[in-house]
């Protein structure tokens, strides 16, 4: 099970940081990543990471903007996002994945998904 958190209102140039609660088998993941979903649209890939490389992926819309990490315990995955723009705001959603196939910045190919945390970023 995983419970994203950290989402709010701020102000365009500023920050904030994500995190994602889990619980269950976290020994196992193969991967774990951050999508982002606005009205109308896919979920869009921000960022991932290969559980047991530690490999970091990012969405190219973030890339040098957002900062992904493991981080530890039950609450993994803090995402730093800074230099925020309009743009950025989304429902963000972390997912995890314990299988091996396809693209981890595919969000079909991960099984588990928390419910998501709102972002807003004003202008």
């Amino acid at each position: 099970q995983l419970q994203a958190s950290g989402g709010g209102l701020v102000q365009a140039g500023g920050s904030l940081r994500l995190s994602c609660a889990a619980s269950g088998d976290t020994f196992s993941i193969y991967g774990m990543g951050w999508f982002r979903q606005t009205p109308g649209k896919e979920r869009e890939f921000v960022a991932g990471i290969h559980w047991r490389t530690s490999t970091i992926f990012y969405g190219d819309s973030v890339k040098g903007r957002f900062l992904i990490s493991r981080g530890d315990g039950s609450t993994l995955l803090p995402l730093s996002m800074n230099s925020l723009a309009p743009e950025d705001t989304a429902v963000y959603f972390c997912a995890a994945r314990y299988g091996a196939r396809g693209d981890l910045s595919s969000a079909h190919t991960y099984e588990y998904w928390g419910q998501g945390t709102l972002v807003t970023v004003s202008s």
